[in-house]
């Protein structure tokens, strides 16, 4: 049986995403969507080199278009929703349908005729299965994340049907300490030094309401984050990440796209400001020792629903106290290891990538700079273990970037 989902943009059809026999989907837009002179943007995968919408995609066996595989959760959280949902993870059409009215950004995906509403079934989180394939600290992966709204106590609920919430709750992992209070360093340090944030705050788990029982964490708070796809009144602000940029699948959110290749696109598309923000990012990334800004952790927000600016910051975490010698999540100028980069690898990049050599240079002095001065200070009033203070610590004074050549 032939079945269709509607894609909705802002309240406008524009397109279906259809399963067709032998569990193949094909993504289609509507012709009114496509012939528009004031056609929104879905993502700039869809944008051919001249500037033409591109309409003519191949079926999918058992996944749907990367697009929209890149709105569903990964890891043990789509394993726990599916399950929820009485549906099989690796069924992406299913799984998309069951979450389509709340996912990141703009995009709504319903039904194209009226479905039976699934069952609920109450899991245990710790009967699923252990995650598979080589070990990366993919945060979707490993730390639980849901959409809650703040409750009268100033608390935090989430809501029973898992929908209209305006900020994202990240739990403790169930692997490692202090992972909220360590992003919430980060998210602090990368504010001072500049870096735009959403707003973000720490919240005893005690005081969020709708918890389901996900066994034992390595902690007792959540990090509250602002949703920024979400504006007043629950208005949607369409975003998309750039797996969804790259039109890659979720799983090659660490391959076939390097830092430069990012950078490229953000001067293209975002000029100045958006350059001068990634860049300094990035610089900050390498600083901290996180070794997870991968596609997915990098997005364009679409404010007035044609035009993309670089979102606020998100998923700032410093892994090499979880991840020893961890590495960059994607090359920069061919290189990974984060204790080799220095301004040299920067003057590569910026070469290859065709950008004024005076701006990002200076940008990449003032936030070492910042980042440094900032941090010194920091580390000696944050509240977070003396171990994890003392890895960053090590690990800062191991990158040759702002150190003077001996």
């Amino acid at each position: 049986m032939i079945r269709a989902l509607d894609v909705i943009l802002h309240g406008q059809r524009i397109g279906q995403i259809t399963l067709l026999p032998g569990e193949n989907t094909l993504f289609s837009f509507e012709e009114e969507y496509i012939t528009s002179s004031h056609r929104l943007t879905l993502s700039q995968s869809f944008m051919a080199m001249t500037g033409q919408i591109i309409t003519q995609w191949r079926p999918i066996r058992t996944r749907i278009h990367p697009f929209f595989s890149n709105l569903l959760p990964e890891g043990h959280l789509r394993k726990y929703l599916a399950l929820k949902n009485q549906i099989s993870p690796q069924r992406e059409f299913d799984l998309i349908e069951a979450l389509g009215e709340d996912l990141p950004g703009a995009v709504v995906i319903r039904s194209s005729t009226s479905d039976s509403q699934k069952r609920e079934t109450d899991v245990i989180f710790q009967d699923l299965p252990p995650e598979e394939g080589p070990f990366r600290f993919s945060l979707a992966g490993i730390q639980l994340k849901f959409s809650a709204l703040i409750n009268r106590k100033r608390g935090m609920t989430i809501p029973a049907s898992g929908r209209g919430g305006t900020w994202i709750l990240k739990l403790p992992s169930l692997n490692f300490p202090e992972v909220p209070e360590n992003e919430y360093a980060m998210l602090s340090l990368a504010k001072k030094v500049g870096i735009e944030v959403p707003e973000f705050r720490l919240i005893p788990l005690e005081e969020i309401e709708g918890l389901p029982s996900l066994g034992s964490f390595q902690g007792k708070l959540a990090l509250a984050v602002k949703r920024f796809d979400r504006g007043p009144d629950h208005t949607r602000i369409h975003m998309e990440d750039f797996a969804q940029v790259y039109g890659l699948f979720p799983e090659k959110k660490y391959e076939k796209v390097s830092y430069t290749n990012i950078a490229n696109m953000v001067w293209t598309l975002c000029g100045e400001k958006g350059l001068t923000e990634y860049i300094r990012r990035l610089v900050f990334s390498i600083l901290i020792g996180n070794g997870d800004m991968h596609l997915k952790n990098w997005s364009f927000l679409y404010p007035d629903g044609y035009n993309p600016v670089l979102s606020p910051a998100y998923d700032f975490l410093s892994t090499i106290p979880y991840i020893p010698g961890d590495n960059l999540a994607l090359t920069l100028s061919k290189e990974r290891h984060m204790h080799l980069c220095d301004e040299a690898l920067f003057k590569i990049l910026l070469e290859k990538a065709k950008l004024p050599s005076h701006l990002v240079l200076n940008v990449v002095k003032e936030t070492t700079d910042s980042t440094r001065q900032v941090w010194a200070q920091m580390k000696k009033e944050i509240n977070l273990d003396q171990n994890i203070i003392s890895v960053i610590n090590a690990h800062m004074e191991s990158v040759p970037l702002g150190l003077l050549k001996k």
